[in-house]
């Protein structure tokens, strides 16, 4: 792009990340406690909680992984919606009320491992340093997707060198997640969710409009053949079909498990406002999930010159280059860096979190004081944040499929053990170690020897449950006090 021809873009790009950073400092002087600084003192309102979760949720993925998966295999791709938003629903009214109650109950944990700590009342802190483990293997993984998203966009628009485009776009993310901690990443994700949700609807919308209406662009769409419309392709034999859907509904379970998501729901200043935030998000996931897979769709008629492998995830920053004015295509692009940095905030956050809460104060330092916390979190968005661009410097990778990934660790990793122990009063410390243990490691088992071509997170999550109920059943049952404070939580969720 020749920027000086095309200001405005650049303009609008400069202008958003001035605000991103704008927040980092100012709430930079409000980090007095590692409460305030990685749960926001729970005080977020309904709004801010539904749409930071979902704006962290749904990353660069949603508008260049998912949009560059519908461009290739065409109406399928609705599938992994489905098990999206079907999870997404699942996850508001399984878990957010009774995760926050029981995370306040059980001695204000303000990290996942410190609350499955202190729900099996586990005092040798084994089992918080095996989830802070996972929580740093997986999110490592995770925020390199992010980076590698900022890094095809930058080059994409600007035409810089790749490397370069990686480096600017983490620089961003870092340093007002560095600075300003959960309300700011919060108050951004709020900001970012907004366009993205504006700016998924209006790329197919204008896009349609332009090749002449919904007609027209069906018709071009036609030579593509019936299995781009098709939900069930006759090219595809029906096990490998199965697998298919069972892999992308699969998705779905993943939720109960992504801490980055799970921590808004304990940050919400009053948990029954939690019903008006899961109307919120789920308008919310309906309508932007649905839209990112047109964007694909309808990217298929729109742009001339065929996308291949992973070119395809660009789909979205193509369209919206020629559907505007420079200076609206700009706020447009600036929506897919916000979907990136309001995930990898969020996940550098929790990294952090685990590293200063989890590790650092449960077995270095238990009398650190908040400063010597904060800083500790501070230090760890930087070193995370390093290794994940050293893992993003492929040009190559496929977003989607880093993703797919590490969604698959947090989900099987943690998804049954916090749906489990939030329904389930027998379930044991034993039960726990076996959840997080088993399903973490079918994860990366399977992953590597890809059988069946089913979704590594599948059979992780359900060998996580299987392992969760054996091993509690044969263990003795939980203490008195377990049973009280089970009691006592759920007595605050009904």
């Amino acid at each position: 792009m020749d920027l000086e021809n095309n200001w405005p873009i650049a303009l609008a790009f400069i202008l958003y990340l001035v605000l991103m950073m704008s927040i980092g400092l100012y709430y930079s002087r409000r980090q007095k406690n590692l409460s305030s600084y990685i749960l926001g003192d729970r005080q977020l309102g309904p709004w801010l909680t539904s749409m930071s979760a979902e704006a962290s949720d749904m990353s660069g993925w949603m508008l260049m992984g998912l949009p560059g998966y519908a461009y290739l295999h065409g109406l399928s791709a609705f599938w992994t919606g489905i098990g999206l938003i079907v999870g997404t629903w699942a996850n508001w009214v399984l878990v957010s009320q009774r995760l926050r109650n029981y995370t306040e109950v059980a001695d204000n944990s303000l990290t996942i491992p410190d609350y499955l700590s202190n729900r099996f009342e586990d005092r040798k802190n084994g089992l918080r340093l095996i989830c802070a483990l996972f929580i740093i293997l997986f999110f490592i993984i995770y925020t390199s997707s992010g980076f590698v998203a900022a890094g095809k966009l930058f080059n994409t628009i600007f035409g810089i060198p790749y490397l370069h485009a990686l480096l600017l776009g983490a620089f961003v993310v870092v340093f007002y997640t560095f600075l300003g901690g959960f309300s700011a990443v919060a108050l951004t994700d709020f900001i970012q969710g907004t366009m993205m949700f504006f700016t998924v609807l209006y790329v197919p919308v204008a896009a349609t409009i332009a090749l002449g209406g919904p007609m027209p662009t069906l018709d071009i769409l036609s030579k593509e053949g019936s299995d781009f419309f098709s939900f069930f392709p006759d090219s595809t034999g029906i096990s490998a079909l199965l697998v298919m859907i069972v892999s992308s509904l699969g998705w779905g379970l993943g939720y109960f498990g992504q801490p980055h998501i799970l921590v808004k729901f304990m940050a919400i200043g009053d948990p029954k406002e939690l019903k008006k935030s899961t109307r919120i998000a789920m308008t919310w996931v309906l309508l932007s999930l649905s839209f990112a897979i047109a964007i694909g769709v309808v990217g298929k008629a729109y742009l001339s010159t065929p996308l291949e492998n992973a070119n395809a995830e660009r789909v979205f920053i193509l369209m919206a280059e020629s559907l505007s004015a420079p200076f609206i295509t700009g706020i447009i692009w600036s929506a897919i860096l916000a979907a990136i940095m309001s995930t990898s905030s969020s996940q550098l956050l929790v990294t952090s979190s685990a590293v200063s809460r989890d590790l650092f104060q449960a077995f270095l330092k238990k009398d650190a004081s908040e400063k010597t916390l904060i800083r500790v979190s501070r230090l760890s968005v930087l070193l995370v944040s390093a290794i994940a661009v050293y893992l993003g410097s492929d040009p190559n990778s496929y977003i989607f499929s880093i993703v797919s990934y590490a969604w698959a660790g947090f989900g099987a990793c943690f998804g049954a053990t916090v749906l489990l122990s939030l329904y389930w009063k027998r379930m044991t410390l034993k039960g726990a170690y076996a959840g997080v243990i088993v399903g973490g490691l079918t994860v990366l088992i399977w992953k590597h020897f890809e059988w069946f071509g089913l979704y590594e997170l599948v059979p992780g999550f359900f060998f996580s449950v299987a392992a969760i109920v054996i091993v509690s059943l044969m263990d003795k049952k939980p203490s008195e006090t377990i049973l009280k404070t089970f009691e006592k939580a759920m007595s605050l969720s009904k």
